[in-house]
């Protein structure tokens, strides 16, 4: 069917409270949250490009999703990044398209093909040749055990199976073509078979298993006993955890809120939903990010991308990106900044 904690208290007395009895969620409060993120977003999306040729998850695929929501929303930004991010990512494809061909992908594979997919329909990128070639690879690997996975070490989203199925299914959902459509659905039912009987360990996890329920036949019951596991994860203070052990943090809140948004499973105005955007408004930072400390072992050379936090960047900017669109989410549809 298609279909490490965060730092810094500093960041709560960034963000004005909302009107008594008005909801914090879609108030003049998210809105300048999300206007003081923006050019911070795309200070880190065009750093990255400009110093490396690869293609990233959390500097492109992450930025360009909550960018692209934004300009859908009214908000001001940069069309020249944001067509330039979109090139970077179709010439990062490009270079590896004959190993696609061969069912070969490239570095960060199924993660790396999906996430890059995603970055393409954020900017609205049509299918061609490239993304055909991309499809293949995600249909012809890792056939065997029935879903997809990364065994990548860079926690929280690197690592989980659930994060690598979803943007597989994702990518071939919006870029699989007609003659590949029987061989996508004949993968989504298995991938249904896997999904109903894993358990998820953590918040990725969690948030992944429920996202990737928009593209398989899951039984409603069994859609909301997912969404009540997210909600039974929420701490005191409104937010979320990468881990049971870890305090709440941009990341785990951003990814939940937006995956209990995105689909409508919960309304804004949802009392849960309405703790956790005030947590996201506590926590920004006065420089209009949000920090996240990492927790993942650096195996590549460290670079400044122009996003803050040093070499916490990477997660900062991707938790960044997950708490901007979790705020453009409780938007109106096509609503117009003030």
């Amino acid at each position: 069917m298609r279909w490490m904690p965060v730092v810094m208290v500093a960041g709560l007395l960034c963000a004005a409270p909302a009107a008594a009895n008005e909801p914090v969620a879609g108030s003049k409060a998210v809105r300048a949250a999300i206007a003081r993120a923006l050019p911070l977003l795309e200070k880190g999306s065009a750093g990255s490009a400009e110093q490396r040729t690869c293609f990233t998850c959390h500097n492109q695929a992450l930025p360009v999703m909550a960018i692209s929501e934004a300009r859908r929303h009214g908000f001001t930004i940069d069309p020249e990044n944001l067509r330039k991010q979109v090139l970077h990512t179709v010439e990062h494809l490009r270079r590896g398209e004959d190993n696609y061909r061969q069912g070969k992908g490239q570095g960060g594979q199924v993660l790396t093909a999906g996430y890059a997919l995603w970055t393409l329909e954020a900017g609205e990128s049509p299918r061609d040749d490239t993304t055909s070639a991309v499809t293949h690879y995600l249909l012809e690997t890792q056939q065997q055990p029935g879903y997809w996975s990364h065994r990548g070490q860079r926690p929280p989203s690197s690592g989980s199976d659930f994060t690598a199925t979803y943007v597989a299914l994702r990518g071939l959902a919006i870029y699989g073509t007609d003659e590949q459509s029987d061989r996508i659905e004949a993968r989504q039912q298995t991938v249904l078979k896997w999904l109903v009987g894993s358990e998820p360990r953590d918040t990725e996890d969690r948030v992944f298993r429920l996202k990737s329920m928009r593209y398989l036949d899951v039984p409603a019951d069994q859609v909301e006993r997912a969404i009540a596991e997210l909600l039974d994860q929420q701490r005191s203070d409104g937010g979320w955890s990468q881990m049971a052990d870890m305090a709440s943090d941009a990341y785990a809140t951003g990814s939940v809120l937006d995956a209990l948004l995105e689909d409508h499973h919960l309304p804004a105005e949802h009392p849960a939903v309405q703790r956790g955007i005030q947590y996201l408004l506590d926590m920004q930072l006065p420089d209009g990010s949000w920090h996240v400390v990492t927790r993942a072992k650096p195996f590549q050379t460290y670079f400044e991308s122009g996003f803050p936090h040093g070499k916490d960047q990477f997660i900062s900017m991707a938790a960044s990106s997950w708490a901007a669109l979790a705020l453009l989410r409780t938007l109106p549809a096509e609503s117009k900044t003030e």
